[in-house]
């Protein structure tokens, strides 16, 4: 199984890996396009949900 402290990420990781801003990756998560969830007033990021959502913009699934 993989390490799960690994497989979370956090919002400003999110940032570098799609090249956005906070605020759309905030509308990201508030929307449900990238699942999420809070811990606290902190989001958490699977890294598996990151990939589901590059892959579906990409058209790629």
């Amino acid at each position: 199984m993989e390490n799960l402290s690994t497989s979370l990420i956090t919002v400003e990781e999110a940032c570098e890996e799609l090249m956005a801003g906070r605020n759309t990756i905030y509308s990201l998560l508030s929307s449900g396009k990238l699942k999420g969830f809070k811990i606290g007033r902190v989001w958490k990021i699977p890294r598996e949900s990151l990939k589901q959502y590059i892959l579906s913009q990409s058209k790629m699934i």
